[in-house]
């Protein structure tokens, strides 16, 4: 017991000698990592070009202004960017001219990795929706797995038109992002899995809040992931977000690629839209970061999806 005694207090003496410990050094302590634990990564996904954007966010529409903004948000930390194919003037076309003169832009300063769309509500084709799948630099496209009811009309997309964008995708090398609307539309990527239109691996993105479909609500979150496969890669976008909320539970839950931008929202909080889509990216990355995960590297992103283009 005295020798206890005695070695305690030799402690406390060193303690004392050495000068109490500084709120600096405690900090230090804190923020310097174990050895062994790496961070996941997420991939921070953009969508910089929306409809009917009001100032003070401004939203980019010509080649040099999409690009511009996709270089930034590349910079900020975002390693894939999602677009459409547009005319100058922000609406959906199949004439591919300025499309591929953004991606050149983009090409000429940044390696972010390319999703085109064959999505969008729109009068649009068949084929003229998948147009963008026709530039060898996009790597990943969005595919709807089918039909939702949203606000006053039907996003179309039945299980022929799926089929068919999906064959395009594998002749083109292109790695589909299964787009979920509703519950249903999982069980669609199996049945087209099983006739073999879409091989894995899968990777999956549940698309809430727009009106008419599923909720933007943690609940719908934990149901959906619940149906996956364990393991199984999936990501979130959020129409209309004002808050991180939805976002962060997802990323708890998981999630490899969470999405923001102007087609989404342009709220970097309630009340608070941002300028440009940098500033959401920023504070996504932010939050990325807060959740102990860490952006991932482009490469990390083309790894995840099994880009081989």
């Amino acid at each position: 017991m005295a020798d206890d005694t005695k070695r305690s207090s030799d402690k406390r003496s060193e303690t004392s000698a050495a000068g109490p410990v500084s709120h600096s050094q405690v900090t230090a302590m804190q923020d310097t990592p174990q050895q062994g634990i790496s961070k996941r990564p997420v991939v921070v996904a953009v969508a910089p070009v929306g409809a009917d954007i009001r100032e003070p966010s401004c939203n980019p529409v010509t080649p040099d202004a999409v690009a511009r903004e996709a270089i930034s948000c590349a910079q900020a930390g975002a390693t894939m960017v999602h677009l459409h194919v547009r005319d100058r003037e922000g609406e959906q076309t199949a004439d591919l001219t300025e499309f591929s003169w953004t991606l050149d832009l983009i090409r000429a300063e940044s390696d972010i990795l390319i999703q085109g769309s064959t999505g969008g509500i729109c009068d649009l084709s068949l084929e003229e929706r998948c147009v963008s799948l026709d530039d060898p630099r996009v790597e990943t496209a969005s595919l709807n797995m089918g039909s939702a009811s949203i606000g006053e009309g039907v996003y179309i997309n039945t299980l022929p038109d799926i089929r068919f964008w999906a064959e395009k995708m594998h002749r083109n090398q292109v790695v589909p992002e299964l787009e979920i609307f509703e519950a249903g539309m999982i069980s669609n990527v199996l049945k087209l899995a099983g006739e073999g239109v879409l091989p894995g691996p899968h990777h999956f993105n549940f698309c809430l809040g727009f009106p008419g479909a599923l909720p933007a609500q943690a609940e719908i979150l934990f149901f959906l992931k619940s149906l996956l496969p364990e393991g199984t890669p999936w990501g979130l976008i959020h129409e209309g977000m004002d808050s991180l909320s939805l976002t962060a539970t997802a990323i708890g839950l998981g999630a490899s690629v969470v999405r923001v931008g102007f087609e989404d929202g342009v709220s970097l909080e309630p009340g608070k839209p941002a300028k440009t889509n940098t500033e959401l990216v920023q504070q996504i990355v932010s939050l990325v970061e807060i959740m102990g995960c860490r952006a991932a590297t482009t490469e990390e992103a083309r790894s995840m999806f099994g880009v081989t283009k």
